[in-house]
């Protein structure tokens, strides 16, 4: 059968695919490979197992055969973060994949250590881990978020010693592992899901300590930046002392403890009553000495001698208002008397001006009837109606024309 191009006419057999696939595998030698052994299996002295990705969902099958088993110096088991030198060995007649090992060892503590180290440098460059992005905690958290595993002695932990100091304080509860290939996505996925509750107002996130391998999770990098994009503050209360997470660094307040967690959340009932009482007693006692200070005061002030006998403030203003109103009575009559006086020379003077004077005299004023007054004789022919005023009332006459000259 031809090994050029396949056509339906003229496919590949396959022994030639799987041996193509060997061939191709082959060519690609040893590599080193870094997982979680997640299946750890002998059988006939040798070890059938299975290698797991640290983050991505990607597994592997391996073998260790009895040789190179008797060559290395550590033991394994399911769970070990290891890096091995592997060489893809494909099966040409099952047509399976396996990965032959030829080295194996466990990933170090010192490794892990300076991983965690540069992360954590590079998150600190960035301002992650700035003391003025740490938010303050309520005062008094009416929901509390908590993230732990389902069950455990931190959950119990929190939740006993909260509702100890504050009987009436909720919990949202988001389960995730907190060890494990789960733990990075599972605590991610409850610290985003408890963000977006409107009704949480602090999250804690709680472990009951550990090695530093199983927390490793919460120096990942997922679970420290999901924790410092929360809008909620972030409490870290994973309970471990030698080696700081990195989660602690990010959370607004680091608990040593998930007890210390809910003691530092939760404010004590008891406690705050006293501080109320406290507060009443100084409010009481503040009162009671202005009240005090004000009763003496007002005592002081009533012995002067001003206050001690109020009569003399009557009869001081009654001697005044005496005094002024006989001022004032004088005053008026002046007034009064000026203005008559100056009244009566007015008079004198209007009645010097005044043609009345004049007509006291016999004189007369003479006018046409609705004219102004006649000063010459044909300012009245024969017949025009006259009006004459005297000294005393107004008489009506009608002219006869002139009857001489005027001298």
């Amino acid at each position: 059968m031809a090994q050029g191009p396949t056509t339906r006419e003229t496919p590949w057999s396959v022994s030639m695919l799987s041996g193509k696939l060997k061939e191709y595998l082959d060519r690609l030698g040893t590599v080193w490979i870094e997982g979680e052994i997640t299946q750890w299996g002998v059988s006939a002295g040798n070890v059938y197992g299975k290698l797991k990705d640290l983050e991505a969902d990607a597994t592997v099958s391996f073998s260790i055969w009895s040789s190179t088993r008797a060559k290395l110096s550590e033991q394994f088991k399911a769970g070990d973060h290891v890096v091995a030198l592997v060489k893809p060995n494909w099966w040409v007649k099952g047509g399976s994949l396996t990965m032959q090992v030829f080295d194996v060892r466990h990933v170090g503590i010192g490794d892990l250590l300076e991983r965690v180290e540069r992360l954590r440098v590079q998150l600190a460059a960035e301002g992650l881990f700035d003391p003025a992005r740490k938010r303050a905690l309520p005062f008094l958290p009416q929901v509390i978020g908590l993230v732990t595993a389902r069950d455990s002695d931190a959950e119990k932990d929190v939740v006993r010693n909260a509702r100890l100091r504050w009987p009436a304080v909720e919990f949202r509860m988001a389960y995730a592992a907190v060890q494990g290939d789960r733990c990075v996505p599972e605590v991610v996925a409850a610290i985003r899901r408890l963000d977006a509750d409107p009704e949480v107002e602090v999250i804690i996130v709680a472990r009951g300590g550990g090695d530093f391998q199983n927390l490793l999770g919460f120096s990942d990098e997922r679970v420290v930046r999901a924790a410092a994009a929360a809008s909620t503050p972030v409490v870290s209360a994973i309970g471990h002392e030698a080696d700081r997470p990195l989660l602690d660094e990010v959370a607004d307040l680091r608990a040593s403890t998930p007890t210390d967690a809910a003691k530092r959340v939760v404010p004590d009932v008891s406690e705050e009553l006293v501080r109320v009482e406290q507060a009443r007693a100084r409010v009481r006692m503040r009162v009671t000495t202005l009240v005090t200070h004000e009763i003496d005061r007002i005592g002081h002030l009533r012995t002067r001698p001003a206050l001690a006998d109020a009569s003399w403030i009557v009869d001081r203003r009654a001697e005044d208002v005496t005094r002024w109103v006989a001022r004032g009575s004088e005053l008026a009559d002046r007034a009064i008397e000026r203005a008559v006086t100056r009244t009566a020379e007015l008079r004198s003077q209007l009645r010097a001006l005044s043609p009345l004077a004049t007509l006291e005299r016999g004189y007369a004023i003479v006018q046409r009837e609705h004219d102004g007054v006649l000063t010459r004789p044909d300012q009245a022919p024969d017949g025009t109606a006259l009006r004459i005023t005297l000294a005393e009332g107004r008489l009506a006459a009608t002219s006869r024309g002139a009857v001489g000259d005027a001298e």
